[in-house]
């Protein structure tokens, strides 16, 4: 069936909305085919897309055939689904309230129980709450960090971590089976589930947790902190944390309400600058010493720090991440609370700085695939082997957990770790830059820059394809003049080094390239999960600052070139 024809069954269709057909009849050639040429998949961070008609649009029509998907696959896979239920939560966006409602009705016609909250809640307090209330699984409605035109679907199991490949495959093979989401059809059950509210006691629960992984709750409390949720679900109970700890903090109040059109920020996303840019005016008027934000479902946290001549500086998650390796495990290396298995465990994108310095304290390294569900999972399994101790978790991509209760990324713990880490070094009279540069001094300077490239619509698909077939298969040998002497290939699981193959062990398959260089720098490649862009990861190492600071542009500008990007 063509574009074209799919085109019309929406436009005949008495189910769609005049709105979506408006849509659809205004729609370029080139937008009609990306709204219709495949359906929305599954990535690392769930389906995640355009708000929109057609199966490549998120819309009640998607979310209710991956719901009756996950319905099945809840079914086949746990024998009291219908009873253990559910937990659902959503973030601020368009059609994220309609969406849950949407997909909580479908799980109740399947005969399952749903728990949801009154109105929005982060992303790590729905991981939380399905192990709370002892669910078999949790949806989460969130586009992240993304633009306020998308909007997203992320899936749980019942230990509140997203389903990993083992688990998804099978619940991908049911919803592939479903046929068109336009003309899909169920009975519903005669006992249909019960839809509950969750209760403020959940909150209550989370918070406590998070109060939990503080190490020194009783420094005094010297910082001024800025925070915003950027229109969010971290508005309320970020607040409640600060006030709770005591600090004194201003929160933007224009970033404070759940906008979806995000009408007071020039972006959501703490990696990009501009999401800083209220909350450095703030900070500058009221003297603060930290500026906090977290992404709309509270998952990720950026920070910004004062200098001594008074402006902001903002950190990447590659250095916020080291600072907070230092700060934890040295507290917990000087009470004597390292194992001898304990682990940190991290991202093979994520900068090797974190590495070195959890080394130092006796602490070994797990890096995993992109995508914190690689870390909730290997948690998971360590809770019942007892193969390693988890001390800290991260990605490059601003998400962190220092505690084992939450399974995905959790700012709440993000903005209570690094408001103590920041106040604790304000009291021995430092900044964060300067403990920074004292671990750089220590570790070497690890320089980590991450460039995406967009590739929109069917053509874009085939261009990132060719591009990471081209690196694929030619088998660099130099890159900006620095040797190549590793690649992994984490597509053929294979690693090659000195003209050698051998078998890349430990991961499941993933269209990711990484390169090594003669130097200690490397370079990661990899399509994303959930956007229409490439990711080119860089992180150069040097005993000299100088040295390394220009050498991830070099690097980037070779690669390009070197697969015809000009």
């Amino acid at each position: 069936m063509t574009v074209n024809e799919k085109a019309q069954l929406w436009l005949d269709s008495d189910k769609v909305s005049a709105e979506l057909k408006d849509e659809i009849k205004s729609a370029s050639k080139e937008q009609l085919n990306d709204m219709f040429f495949k359906n929305l998949e599954f990535g690392t961070g769930g389906m995640r897309g355009l708000l929109g008609p057609g199966p490549n649009r998120m819309n009640i029509f998607t979310v209710t055939k991956v719901t009756v998907g996950f319905a099945k696959y809840l079914l086949n896979t746990y024998s009291d689904a219908k009873v253990r239920g559910v937990v659902l939560s959503h973030d601020n966006r368009i059609n994220s309230r309609l969406f849950v409602l949407t997909a909580s009705k479908v799980l109740n016609d399947f005969g399952i129980n749903t728990y949801i909250f009154d109105s929005l809640r982060p992303t790590p307090e729905l991981s939380f709450a399905t192990r709370y209330v002892h669910a078999v699984g949790g949806i989460m409605v969130t586009a992240s960090h993304n633009p306020k035109e998308y909007n997203g679907y992320k899936v749980y199991d019942d230990t509140g971590c997203q389903l990993v490949p083992e688990q998804i495959q099978p619940l991908l093979d049911i919803i592939a089976n479903l046929g068109d989401e336009l003309t899909l059809t169920y009975t519903p059950e005669a006992v249909r589930g019960e839809e509950k509210i969750l209760s403020s006691e959940v909150d209550d629960a989370f918070m406590q947790k998070v109060h939990s992984v503080a190490l020194n709750p009783a420094d005094k409390k010297v910082i001024k902190i800025v925070f915003t949720p950027q229109h969010g679900t971290s508005s309320v109970l970020g607040r409640r944390l600060f006030k709770e700890l005591g600090y004194e903090f201003y929160p933007v109040l224009s970033q404070c309400d759940p906008d979806p059109l995000f009408s007071h920020t020039l972006s959501p996303n703490p990696e990009k600058k501009e999401a800083y840019t209220e909350a450095i005016k703030l900070a500058k008027q009221v003297g603060a010493d930290l500026i906090l934000t977290t992404d709309p479902d509270a998952d990720r946290c950026g920070l910004g720090y004062k200098m001594k001549d008074g402006e902001y500086r903002l950190l990447t998650g590659n250095e916020t991440g080291a600072l907070l390796i230092d700060y934890v495990l040295s507290n917990r290396h000087q009470r004597g609370l390292i194992k001898s298995n304990s682990v940190i465990c991290d991202t093979i994108v994520t900068s090797t700085l974190g590495e070195k310095i959890a080394a130092h304290y006796g602490v070994g390294t797990r890096s995993f695939l992109t995508g914190f569900k690689y870390i909730g999972s290997a948690i998971n399994k360590a809770e019942k082997t007892h193969e390693f101790t988890f001390e800290f978790g991260y990605e490059e991509s601003y998400g962190y957990i220092f505690a084992d209760f939450c399974r995905d990324k959790d700012s709440l713990e993000s903005l209570l770790m690094i408001a103590e880490m920041t106040n604790h070094y304000a009291l021995e009279g430092k900044d964060l830059g300067e403990k920074l540069e004292e671990l750089y001094k220590a570790y070497g300077y690890h320089i980590c820059k991450l460039y995406d490239i967009y590739f929109e619509g069917e053509s874009g698909l085939k261009r990132m394809a060719q591009i990471m077939d081209s690196l694929r298969h030619d088998h660099l040998k130099e890159i900006a003049g620095v040797k190549v002497v590793k690649i992994e290939d984490y597509e053929l699981l294979k690693t090659y080094s000195e003209d050698k193959e051998t078998d890349l062990v430990g991961f499941p398959k993933s269209n990711v390239l990484k390169f090594f260089l003669e130097d200690g720098s490397w370079i990661a490649v990899r399509p994303s999960g959930t956007e229409p862009k490439c990711k080119f990861y860089y992180e150069a190492v040097d005993t000299k600052k100088e040295d390394a600071i220009d050498k991830p542009e070099k690097f980037h500008h070779a690669v390009l070139k070197l697969v015809g990007i000009e």
